[in-house]
């Protein structure tokens, strides 16, 4: 598979799952209910609303706040999506289908429900990780393949189109 096909084929999986799953736990399983789920001593399953992005930065509750929000994230995925687009590497196309696909999940949920749905939480003793969904783990999941890419990845194919111009 190319990069860009790989790349758009992440982005549709990350957010399909994430759309799926947050529906699912909201509809099916009824989360808001039954909260908190414990499933291991360090991690629960919760229903929170995070009315800001990355640790709640910039929460809004104002219509003119959530729109915002939502713009500036869609043109955000817009440059990731074109990067993705023209990007040469494999891991590079897949990091980046991961930040587009978490990125318009959690603008589908703003948009929708003026907030992001989180419902995974980790915490150990008194330490509590913040509350996350599946996008958000896509996002970070594309931001560590973008950096492996940039820092240590993607020598042969760097290489090999290197020879190839030298051959030239």
């Amino acid at each position: 598979m190319s990069p860009r096909g790989l790349g758009l084929a992440a982005a549709a999986a990350a957010f399909l799952v994430d759309q799926g799953s947050k529906l699912w736990l909201m509809n099916v399983y009824e989360i808001g209910e039954r909260q908190p789920v414990r499933l291991a001593p360090f991690f629960d399953l919760v229903m929170a609303w995070n009315t800001g992005v990355s640790y709640s930065w910039f929460s809004t509750t104002t219509p003119v706040g959530r729109w915002t929000l939502v713009a500036v994230t869609l043109a955000a995925t817009v440059l990731l999506a074109v990067w993705m687009w023209r990007a040469q590497t494999r891991p590079a196309a897949l990091g980046l289908g991961l930040l587009v696909g978490g990125a318009l999940g959690n603008a589908v949920d703003r948009a929708a429900y003026g907030a992001v749905a989180d419902f995974f939480h980790f915490h150990v003793g008194s330490f509590s990780w913040y509350v996350f969904n599946l996008a958000d783990a896509a996002i970070v999941a594309g931001v560590a393949l973008l950096l492996y890419d940039s820092l240590l990845g993607g020598g042969d194919e760097r290489r090999s189109a290197q020879d190839a111009a030298r051959d030239v």
